[in-house]
C-alpha cells in the first residue's frame, strides 16, 4: 500500500475530528464561554500565570507533551504491523486524546488553574487526591530520568545536533524580551531563530570541528574519561549534569523568558519538520513494506498496543501539562479547543509520520522482520529506525543524508528537552502541593521544591545501575511508565466525567474512552505485575512488582471512589 494513501486517510480523519467533533464537544458539552475570566487574568503574576496568545500557547503545549514519545511509541508498535498502530493513532487521537487534553484544560481553567491531582480532592475526596498525587509523582520522576538519558544519548550519537540545540537557548531568551518588553510580534523573530538553528545544523553536519563530540574529545570509545569512567560513560555524566543545571534554571524562570519563546520556535520546527517529511513522502511515494499485521509476533498486541502507543493516541502526561502549565496561560476559555484538541491532533500527525517513516524504511518485508524479530528488538531499535527512515523521506526533496539525520535528531531532542523542562516544573508544583497538604511550608518554596525535583531526578539517573549502562538508572522504573501513564489518563477522564455529571451535562464522550483505556491499562498492568515481575513471573523484579502493585491498588481504590460519586445524584457546580 502507498505511504501517501495512508497519510491522506489519517489527515482526513484528523481534519474531520477537529472540524466537527471538537466543535460539538466545545459547544454542547463543555460550553465554552469567551467572557469567562481565566486564571491567567485573575491570578496574573508574570511567572506562571501569564495570558498568552493561543498560537504561542499551542506551541508551548504541543512541544511540552510531544517529547520523543509520539515518535518512539508508534515506531515500536509497528512490530504488530502498521495497520493496528495506524488505527489506534487516528481513532485514539480523535475520540480519546483530543477529549482528554481538551477536557483537563477546561476543567483546570474552571477551577483556578489547579492540577488534576489537586482537583481529585474537590471531585472525589481527600484520600483519592493523595493516591493520585503519588501516581503522578512517580510518573514525572520517570519522565525526568529517562528523558535526560535519551537526550544525553542523542547528543553522543548525533554530535552535530548539539550546537544548534544550545544556540536555541539564547535566541529564545532574546525573543522573550523582544516580545514582552518591546512589544514585538513573536512570529518573525521565531522564524529567524529557526533559520539560525538550521543553518548551524547544516554547518555542523559538514564541518567536523563544529560537532561537540565529547567521546572523541576524550580519545574515542575505548579511552578513559573522568572519575574512573570510560569516555562514553563520562560523556553521559557530563551531559546529564549540564541538563540538570539547565532544567533547574529553565523551570524556575518566568514562562515568558524561556519556556514560551523556545516552545514557539519548536512549534515551527514541527511545521517545518512535518512539511519536509510529508513532502519527501509525496516525491518518493514509497510503499509500506512493513506487514499490515504481523502474524509472527510472539508478543500479543492485546493489550500492549494501547500501552506502547501512549502519546500520539492518549497520554496521561498531557493532562498534567494541560492542567499544570497551559491552563495558567490560557487567554480566553474558547482558546482551549485550539490549544487542547488541536495539540492532540498535532501529536497524532507526528505519530502518523513515525509509523510511515518506519513502515516504508525497509526494502522488503523480510528486512523488516529481521530488525523487528521480537518486541525487545523493536524497543531497542525503534527510535534509531525512525531517525534513519525520516532521513530517507527528507532526502526525497534533496536534503543530504547527513544534514537530514542532524535535523531529525534536533527535532527529537528539542521536543524531549521541552518535555523535560515542563516535567520538572510540574514536579515542582506537585511537591509544593504536598507541602501544603502536610503543612510543610518549606516545600512550597520555589527553589526548595525545584531542588528536590532536580536532585531526585539526577539521583535516579546516575546512582542505580541501569539496564542500558551508566546513566540509565531511570530505565529500572520505565516498564511502569506505559501503564502508569495510561492509568493517569483514564483517571483524568473520570474526573472530567464527575465534573460534567455534577453540572448535569452529558458525559458519554468522556466515559466511553475512559472505560476503554481503563480496561486495557488495568489488564496490561495485572499481567505485568502478576505474570512478569512477581516471584512466579517470567522476569521477577522486586522493585517493579512492589511499585506496580501499589499503583494498581491505588488505581482500583480511586476508581471505586469515583464510581461511587458518579452513581450518586448530586448535581452541583464546582466551578470557582
Amino acid at each position: 500500500m502507498s505511504g501517501i494513501l495512508v497519510a491522506l486517510i489519517g489527515m482526513v480523519v484528523f481534519a474531520l475530528g477537529y472540524r466537527y467533533y471538537s466543535k460539538f464537544v466545545a459547544e454542547k458539552i463543555f460550553r465554552l464561554d469567551p467572557h469567562y475570566p481565566t486564571p491567567a487574568h485573575r491570578y496574573n503574576d508574570g511567572v506562571d500565570f501569564v495570558p498568552t496568545n493561543k498560537f504561542v500557547l499551542w506551541g508551548h503545549h504541543f512541544t511540552s507533551v510531544a517529547g520523543a514519545a509520539p515518535i518512539l511509541g508508534p515506531a515500536i508498535a509497528v512490530y504488530w504491523g502498521w495497520l493496528p498502530a495506524f488505527l489506534w493513532v487516528i481513532l485514539g487521537t480523535v475520540f480519546a486524546a483530543g477529549v482528554h487534553d481538551f477536557g483537563t484544560l477546561v476543567l483546570s481553567v474552571r477551577n483556578k488553574g489547579q492540577s488534576v491531582g489537586t482537583l481529585a480532592h474537590r471531585l472525589i475526596g481527600q484520600r483519592a487526591k493523595i493516591l493520585f498525587l503519588f501516581i503522578i509523582l512517580i510518573l514525572v520522576l520517570m519522565v525526568n530520568a529517562v528523558f535526560a538519558w535519551v537526550i544525553s544519548n542523542l547528543f553522543i550519537s548525533y554530535p552535530a545536533s548539539v550546537l544548534p540545540i544550545f544556540i536555541q537557548i539564547p535566541l529564545a531568551i532574546w525573543i522573550g524580551y523582544a516580545v514582552y518588553k518591546r512589544n514585538m510580534k513573536m512570529l518573525v523573530p521565531s522564524v529567524i531563530a529557526l533559520a539560525v538553528m538550521y543553518l548551524a545544523a547544516i554547518l555542523s553536519s559538514k564541518i567536523e570541528w563544529m560537532q561537540i563530540d565529547l567521546v572523541q574529545w576524550m580519545g574515542g570509545e575505548g579511552s578513559a574519561g573522568i572519575f574512573g569512567l570510560g569516555a562514553v560513560s563520562s560523556a553521559f555524566f557530563i551531559w546529564i549534569i549540564i541538563l540538570m543545571v539547565y532544567v533547574y534554571i529553565a523551570s524556575t524562570l518566568p514562562v515568558w523568558k524561556l519556556l514560551q519563546p523556545r516552545d514557539f520556535i519548536n512549534s515551527h520546527q514541527l511545521v517545518v519538520g512535518l512539511a519536509i517529511l510529508y513532502l519527501g513522502l509525496i516525491f518518493i511515494n514509497p510503499d509500506m513494506t512493513a506487514p499490515v499485521t504481523n502474524p509472527h509476533a510472539e508478543t500479543p498486541w492485546l493489550p500492549l498496543l494501547f500501552i506502547t502507543i501512549a502519546c500520539g493516541a492518549i497520554s496521561g502526561f498531557h493532562g498534567l501539562v494541560s492542567s499544570g502549565t497551559s491552563s495558567k496561560q490560557l487567554d480566553k476559555e474558547t482558546d482551549a479547543r485550539f490549544v487542547g484538541y488541536a495539540g492532540a491532533v498535532g501529536e497524532g500527525i507526528l505519530a502518523l509520520v513515525s509509523i510511515i517513516a518506519v513502515a516504508t524504511f525497509f526494502t522488503s518485508t523480510a528486512d523488516f522482520s529481521a530488525v523487528y524479530s521480537s518486541f525487545a528488538n523493536a524497543n531497542a531499535d525503534g527510535l534509531g529506525t525512525f531517525v534513519e527512515g525520516a532521513a530517507v523521506l527528507a532526502g526525497g526533496i534533496g536534503i543530504p543524508a547527513d544534514v537530514a539525520v542532524t535535523i531529525v535528531s534536533i527535532i527529537v531532542i528539542s521536543f524531549a528537552a521541552t518535555t523535560l523542562d515542563t516535567s520538572v516544573r510540574l514536579m515542582r508544583y506537585i511537591i509544593a502541593e504536598l507541602g501544603s497538604e502536610y503543612k510543610l511550608p518549606t516545600l512550597t518554596k520555589t527553589h526548595v521544591a525545584t531542588s528536590i525535583a532536580v536532585l531526585s531526578s539526577a539521583a535516579l539517573v546516575l546512582l542505580p545501575e541501569g539496564p542500558k549502562g551508566f546513566g540509565s538508572g531511570g530505565y529500572q522504573l520505565w516498564p511502569l511508565f506505559g501503564t502508569a501513564n495510561q492509568l493517569l489518563a483514564a483517571i483524568s477522564l473520570m474526573l472530567i466525567a464527575v465534573w460534567l455529571k455534577r453540572l448535569g451535562r452529558n458525559y458519554a464522550v468522556v466515559i466511553i474512552p475512559m472505560i476503554f483505556v481503563m480496561v486495557m491499562t488495568l489488564y496490561a498492568m495485572f499481567q505485568q505485575v502478576m505474570f512478569e515481575w512477581s516471584w512466579v513471573g517470567t522476569e521477577p523484579n522486586t522493585l517493579l512488582f512492589v511499585l506496580g502493585a501499589i499503583i494498581f491498588v491505588f488505581a482500583i481504590w480511586i476508581i471505586i471512589t469515583a464510581f461511587s460519586v458518579l452513581s450518586g445524584n448530586t448535581q452541583q457546580s464546582i466551578d470557582d
